[in-house]
């Protein structure tokens, strides 16, 4: 009996200190709120639009999509290394020119392959966010909030931002 509660007793500190250290992790953006209509910089890309909020949509209605855009105002070129998804339900296509590099989708649900695409100063890239509102079932009614970044070298990352409010 002595050793089971101590057996517990240990397991339950250990799973506190797991969880603490998950809630507290560096780096993580905490979920704040979306803002509309605000531009964003980082490096010499400048994003035109940085958060979109899709409404209410039912996730009978299939998939919606939203269309970024971001341009290098620097005098140098930029390479956009990575993309990718802050989840499973949505991907994003990077178009430069007539060159589409994509979809992407979450790391950890399929490989997030460096991309290395040179981004031209003055030229403009899209990035075409698709979100599945039924990719989590039941459980992914209400309101979410999901995230596109695209990493770029020497430069702190460009979020794209979006919300909806799925219904059934």
């Amino acid at each position: 009996m002595k050793q089971r509660t101590i057996f517990l007793t240990l397991a339950g500190t250990l799973g506190f200190i797991i969880v603490l250290a998950w809630v507290a992790r560096p780096g993580v953006p905490k979920d704040e709120p979306v803002v509309e209509g605000t531009s964003i910089s980082a490096g010499t890309l400048e994003a035109k639009e940085s958060a979109y909020d899709f409404g209410t949509i039912s996730m009978k209605a299939g998939k919606v999509s939203h269309v970024f855009s971001v341009k290098n105002v620097g005098a140098d070129p930029v390479t956009i290394a990575k993309m990718y998804t802050s989840c499973m339900c949505t991907t994003a296509l990077l178009k430069v020119g007539e060159k589409q590099i994509g979809p992407y989708g979450m790391p950890g649900h399929g490989a997030i392959p460096r991309i290395d695409q040179l981004i031209n100063p003055g030229e403009e890239a899209t990035v075409e966010v698709v979100f599945d509102p039924a990719a989590h079932g039941p459980a992914g009614v209400g309101k979410i909030q999901r995230v596109v970044t695209l990493e770029q070298n020497g430069a702190k990352p460009v979020e794209f931002n979006f919300s909806a409010l799925v219904t059934p």
